[in-house]
C-alpha cells in the first residue's frame, strides 16, 4: 500500500486508523521555526559543534549573564559567537541566573541593581547587543515573591512587591539600554491571575515587557497550553494591548527530551500559535537538551529539530484525532509554493494512521504526487542515529476532491515521522529498501537478577525517557542477565542495537552469548546516569528460526532498556535529497522527473549552493557520489573537490554531522550519494608514547585509552605540552581528529543539573597562530572520545602542539590525520 510503513514488532494498532487531516489551503503564516530553542543549550564557544548547530536554525536560547555563579559554564557572551555565526535568532539573558543558589539567594533589591546595572553594561556593549533579551526574573511565582500562594490577602501583599520590584529593575535596564527588550514575568506555568494582575499594572505604569514569558513544564501542558494561550490573547485584547510576542522560555520534561515523538507534539502546538519556545535545561548543558550526543553526533531527537529546520512557506492547518490531549497523535505541516513541497511532521502515538491531505493545488502539483515517508526513531539522549530512513516513497494520484491519502501502518509512540509530497512528474520513484527489524523490550525478556523499573510516564513526567516506560536494572550480581528471545527471518548478518545506561564512572562490559555459546565482550562507554540512555551498536551472525540473546554482567552494571534487531544489507549507502537541502540564492526546483530518489532535482547557477547534512557512524574515509547533470564543486572542512556527474570521490568525514556544500554555474543535482563505513586506510596515527612532553606533562598507563597509553597533567602552565610531528604526504587540508577524556566537574549544588565542565587546548600547527580548541566532558576519566579539527598541512613534517597554559587540558590518548579529499 502506499505510503505503508512496517509493522512496529508487538504493538498493538487500533482497529480503525487514526486520521490526521492536513488542509493546504488554509495558512497558518509563515513558517516561524520559533520552537527550536534551548535553555543552557550551549555551554561554551564549540559545544555543541558548529555542524551540530547550524542546521537547527535555532530561533534563541537561553543562558546565563557573563560571569554568572548559577552554573559554570554557558556564559550568553561567551556562547554568543558560536549562536550567531551559525545563524542563531537571539539570546535571552536570565538575569537571576547571576547567584549561585537554588533558589537564588534573595539577598534584596540594592544587591541586585549592580548586577543588573553590570549584566547591562557588558550586554549593551556587545556588536550583538540587539540580538539580546532581558529576563529580569525567573519564576517569580515561587522564588522571592510567593506570588503563587492562594490566600487572596497574602497574594496582593507579595503581588504588590513584585510590581514594585519589576517597574523599579525595568526602568533601570532602560536607562542604560533604552532599546533593551525585556521579558517576564516569566512565571513556573501561566496563573490567570497573575496575569491579568501584571497586564494592568504593567500598562498604567509603562513598564511593558515586549515579550511576555512563562513556562509550560508539565505533562499537563500538552492539553493545556492552548487555553493559556487563548486566555493570554483575551487579556490582552480586554486591555486594548497590541498581541506582545510570547516566549515559552522553558517546556517539556525529562521524558519528552530527546524523543522524537513527544517534542512533535509540543512543537506542533508553538508553531501554530507562533510562540517561541525554549526546552526546558534538566541535566547537562551544551547538547542542545538532550539532542545532540557528545559534540557533534546527532540523535532522533536531533533529526527532528532538523526536519522542523526545513519547513519552509507557510504551516498550514493539521486537525490530529483528539486536539490537546497529553500523548496522541499530533502533526504539523507547511506549504512552500514556490519550491512546490508540502511537509508534514508527525508523531506521539501507536499504531496506525492515515494522513488526509486536503486541497493539493493542481496548478502546483500536478495531476500526481510523491509522497516520501521517513522515520526518525528514539535513540536516547546519548545514542546515535543515523539519516532517518525513508520508509516508503511512493507515486499518488490527487483524488477527484482534491485530495491525497497517505496511508501509514505500525507507527511507533517515541518517532517521528516526516511527510514530503512534491509533483509527480514522468517515471516511478525508486521503492523504498526497509530490512526486516524487530524490537525487544528488557522488561519483557527473562530477567535473573535484576529489577524491572517503571519511569518517563505521564505521572513520572520528570522520569527519564524509557521505552516501553520500564527498564531492567539492578543487574550487579554475579549472575545477572537478560534472555532475549527473538527470531529472524533468514540465515545472514544482523545489527544489533542496544539501549543501555551505565554510571558506574568507566567503560563497563556485559557478556552476549548467542544460545549460549561462548561469550563476547560488550563494552558500554559511560553514560551520565543509570537512565540516561545512550546506544551500543554491533554486528551478529544468525540462522533463521529463533534464538536467545543473553546479556549477562561483566566487569560492572549496566542497565538494559531495549534491544533493536535489523537485517544488515551490506554497506550502509545514504541518498540525500537535493531538493530537501539548506539553500542560499535563488535555486529552482525540477520536478519533471520521479526516477531515482523521488523528489526531483535542484537546478543550481552562479551564486547558488545547497548544504546537506551528511551523517558518518565514525571518523574516516566515505565514498561520496554526486548526481548531477554537470560537474559541481563540493566544500567539506574548508576543502574543495569537483566531482563529475555519478564519479565517486573519496571524502574524510567526522563522527556525526557533517556539512558539505555544492555549488556550481550551472548544474542539475538530484542527491547526494554517501556510503561506506568509515575507513582508515591513508589515515595517519600518532599514539600517546610519540609525544615530546614539557613543563610537567606526563605519559600515563590507561586500560581503556587506545594503544593504552594517554598524555596527563597536560596544561595548568605556559611550559607544559605535548608535542606530535606529522608527516604529512602532501600539502593541503586535513583533519585532525584528537582521541581524549577528562570528567572537569564543578557541583553548584544543584539536585538535577550535572553541571559539567569543558577543557581548552590551544592547538599549534606548524608556524600558525594557536587555535583555541573546547573539549566536551567525557562523563568519566576513561572514556575517550573524538574531536575533529581540521588543519593545512605542509608536505613533509609539521609539528602540531598542545598546550594549555592557565588550566587543564584533556588527556591525549592519540592523534590521527586524514586528507580531506583523496582519490577513490
Amino acid at each position: 500500500m502506499a505510503g505503508t510503513l512496517p509493522a512496529a514488532g508487538t504493538v498493538a494498532a487500533p482497529a480503525v486508523p487514526q486520521r490526521l487531516i492536513v488542509d493546504l489551503a488554509v495558512s497558518e503564516g509563515p513558517v516561524t521555526l520559533g520552537a527550536n530553542g534551548a535553555l543552557y543549550g550551549l555551554s561554551d564557544d564549540g559545544v555543541p559543534s558548529d555542524a551540530a548547530l547550524e542546521p537547527l536554525k535555532i530561533t534563541s536560547i537561553s543562558q546565563k549573564p557573563e560571569g554568572g555563579a548559577q552554573h559554570p559554564n554557558g556564559d550568553a557572551l561567551s556562547v554568543s559567537r558560536a549562536f550567531f555565526r551559525n545563524g542563531g535568532g537571539e539570546i535571552n539573558v536570565l538575569m537571576q541566573d547571576v547567584y549561585a543558589q537554588w533558589p537564588y539567594e534573595d539577598l534584596g533589591l540594592d544587591d541586585y541593581l549592580p548586577r543588573v546595572e553590570d549584566i547591562v553594561t557588558k550586554v549593551s556593549a556587545d556588536p550583538n547587543g540587539d540580538r539580546f533579551v532581558y529576563i529580569p526574573f525567573n519564576e517569580p511565582d515561587q522564588i522571592w515573591y510567593d506570588i503563587g500562594v492562594a490566600d487572596q490577602a497574602q497574594y496582593e501583599v507579595n503581588r504588590d512587591r513584585f510590581f514594585r520590584d519589576w517597574k523599579t529593575v525595568y526602568r533601570r535596564i532602560r536607562a542604560i539600554d533604552p532599546a533593551a527588550r525585556i521579558a517576564g514575568p516569566n512565571e513556573t506555568g501561566y496563573h490567570h491571575r497573575l496575569m491579568a494582575d501584571f497586564l494592568a499594572f504593567a500598562q498604567r505604569e509603562n513598564v511593558l515587557p515586549q515579550i511576555l514569558t512563562w513556562h509550560e513544564l508539565g505533562s499537563g501542558s500538552l492539553r493545556d497550553f492552548q487555553g493559556h494561550y487563548d486566555d493570554c490573547r483575551s487579556l490582552e485584547r480586554r486591555l486594548g494591548i497590541a498581541p506582545l510576542r510570547i516566549s515559552i522560555d522553558e517546556y517539556a520534561n525529562r521524558r519528552d527530551l530527546s524523543v522524537p515523538g513527544q517534542l512533535v507534539q509540543w512543537v506542533a502546538m508553538f508553531e501554530r500559535n507562533k510562540v517561541y519556545a525554549n526546552q526546558a535545561y534538566w541535566d547537562a548543558a551544551g547538547n542542545l537538551d538532550g539532542n545532540v550526543v557528545r559534540t557533534n553526533i546527532p540523535n532522533g531527537g536531533w533529526w527532528f529539530f532538523r526536519w522542523y529546520a526545513g519547513l519552509t512557506g507557510d504551516t498550514v492547518q493539521v486537525t490530529p484525532p483528539r486536539a490537546d490531549a497529553v500523548d496522541t497523535l499530533q502533526g504539523l505541516a507547511s506549504l512552500d509554493v514556490s519550491r512546490r513541497q508540502a511537509q508534514v511532521l508527525l508523531g506521539g502515538s501507536d499504531g496506525d494512521s492515515e494522513v488526509v491531505l486536503r486541497d493539493v493545488s493542481r496548478s502546483v502539483f500536478g495531476h500526481t504526487v510523491t509522497a516520501a515517508v521517513a522515520e526518525a526513531a528514539w535513540s536516547g539522549y546519548e545514542g546515535q542515529h543515523a539519516a532517518p530512513r525513508v520508509v516508503a516513497r511512493t507515486k499518488l494520484e490527487v483524488a477527484d476532491d482534491g485530495s491525497v491519502t497517505v496511508p501509514l501502518r505500525g507507527l511507533r509512540r517515541m518517532s517521528a515521522y516526516r511527510i514530503v509530497l512534491t509533483p509527480g512528474g514522468t517515471g516511478a520513484p525508486a521503492a523504498a529498501r526497509v530490512p526486516w527489524s524487530a524490537s525487544y523490550e528488557a522488561e519483557e525478556a527473562a530477567v535473573t537478577g535484576g529489577e524491572v523499573r517503571t519511569l518517563g510516564t505521564v505521572s513520572d513526567a520528570n522520569g527519564y525517557a524509557a521505552s516501553g516506560a520500564k527498564d531492567v536494572g539492578s543487574l550487579n550480581t554475579p549472575s545477572s542477565k537478560v534472555d532475549f528471545t527473538v527470531t529472524v527471518p533468514a540465515d545472514g548478518p544482523y545489527d544489533l542495537a542496544i539501549l543501555y545506561g551505565n554510571q558506574s564512572g568507566a567503560p563497563a562490559t556485559q557478556r552476549l552469548l548467542v544460545d549460549g555459546a561462548d561469550p563476547v565482550t560488550v563494552t558500554y562507554p559511560s553514560t551520565q546516569n543509570w537512565a540516561y540512555r545512550a546506544r551500543k551498536d554491533l554486528g551478529l551472525e544468525l540462522t533463521a528460526g529463533a534464538h536467545v540473546l543473553t546479556l549477562a554482567k561483566g566487569d560492572a552494571e549496566v542497565t538494559l532498556d531495549r534491544v533493536d534487531l535489523t537485517a544488515h544489507t551490506g554497506v550502509p549507502s545514504t541518498s540525500y535529497e537535493a531538493t530537501l537541502a539548506d539553500i542560499t540564492g535563488q535555486p529552482s526546483y525540477d520536478y519533471s522527473s520521479s526516477e531515482g530518489v523521488g523528489t526531483g532535482a535542484l537546478v543550481l547557477r552562479t551564486g547558488d549552493k545547497a548544504v546537506f547534512d551528511v551523517y558518518a557512524p565514525r571518523d574516516g574515509y566515505y565514498t561520496v557520489t554526486a548526481q548531477t547533470s554537470a560537474a559541481v564543486q563540493l566544500t567539506l572542512h574548508g576543502a574543495t573537490a569537483t566531482a563529475a556527474p555519478g564519479r565517486p570521490l573519496r571524502l574524510y568525514l567526522v563522527a556525526g554531522n557533517n556539512r558539505v556544500a555544492v555549488t556550481a554555474p550551472h548544474a542539475a543535482v538530484r542527491s547526494l550519494d554517501v556510503s561506506g563505513t568509515g575507513s582508515t586506510t591513508g589515515v595517519l596515527s600518532y599514539g600517546a608514547a610519540s609525544a615530546a612532553l614539557t613543563g610537567g606533562a606526563k605519559l600515563v598507563a590507561s586500560a581503556h585509552a587506545p594503544g593504552g597509553f594517554c598524555v596527563g597533567e597536560l596544561g595548568g602552565s605556559p611550559s607544559s605540552t605535548a608535542g606530535f610531528t606529522v608527516q604529512a604526504p602532501s600539502a593541503g587540508r586535513y583533519v585532525l581528529v584528537v582521541h581524549y577524556a577528562h570528567d572537569e566537574r564543578r557541583d553548584n549544588g544543584h539536585a538535577y543539573n550535572t553541571d559539567i565542565m569543558s577543557r581548552t587546548a590551544d592547538i599549534t600547527v606548524g608556524a600558525a597562530a594557536p587555535r583555541r580548541v573546547v573539549f566536551k566532558n567525557t562523563w568519566s576519566a576513561h572514556d575517550f572520545w573524538t574531536l575533529g579539527v581540521p588543519v593545512d598541512l605542509a608536505q613533509g613534517a609539521n609539528s602540531v602542539t598542545f598546550a594549555n597554559a592557565n588550566s587543564w587540558a584533556p588527556n591525549i590518548a592519540r592523534v590521527e590525520v586524514g586528507r580531506v579529499v583523496r582519490q577513490p
